[in-house]
């Protein structure tokens, strides 16, 4: 049975570094970065992918089949049984399929969902600073911000009411919340 974690944070949160830096410390760990599955997708050219860039390259989020298709797929192909997903859900509809979808399957279990908290401000010195690329600006930051935090407090009650969230303040240093973020995984595996 694959062991599932869900990394979510606000845009500059820092949850796929911290996410590929435990994933580095253990050979037996799996990262996925939705963000980077849909920028792999993008990148291949393909019509799924151009689909993909027509709601990412807004700051929007791209449709329930396609991410949930995405991310249950590389899952159950991951080469190890515990995989850190970072990036997901970004919605209600996001978090309630996948629940839905974990509760009629043997293959995968949600161990926990990790909250990497930052204030706005820091996300946004974040993003604007580093400005990956065409989705790395004031206007779309914006968007993506608001985006995440609109369904934030239902998916935090959700995942509370279930006993599967775990919250990390992102504003330390990478040492601290990795060391913090890896003990935490260690503990539940």
């Amino acid at each position: 049975m694959k062991k599932l974690f869900l990394i979510i944070g606000a845009p500059g949160s820092g949850k796929t570094t911290d996410a590929e830096l435990i994933a580095e410390r253990h050979k037996t760990i799996t990262h996925y970065s939705t963000g980077d599955m849909l920028r792999a997708e993008i990148a291949s050219g393909s019509q799924r992918g151009v689909v993909i860039d027509s709601y990412v390259s807004k700051g929007n989020i791209v449709p329930i089949e396609i991410v949930i298709e995405t991310i249950v797929g590389a899952i159950k192909k991951a080469p190890t049984d515990v995989v850190i997903i970072d990036g997901y859900p970004r919605s209600i509809e996001q978090m309630t399929e996948l629940d839905k979808y974990l509760n009629n399957d043997d293959e995968v279990r949600l161990i926990n969902t990790i909250e990497v908290e930052v204030s706005e401000e820091v996300a946004r010195e974040r993003v604007l600073g580093r400005a990956r690329g065409t989705d790395d600006n004031v206007e779309v930051f914006n968007n993506r911000m608001k985006v995440y935090t609109e369904p934030l407090k239902q998916i935090q009650e959700f995942y509370t009411n279930k006993e599967l969230l775990k919250k990390i303040n992102g504003e330390r240093t990478i040492t601290e919340i990795v060391s913090e973020m890896d003990e935490f995984i260690k503990s539940r595996v």
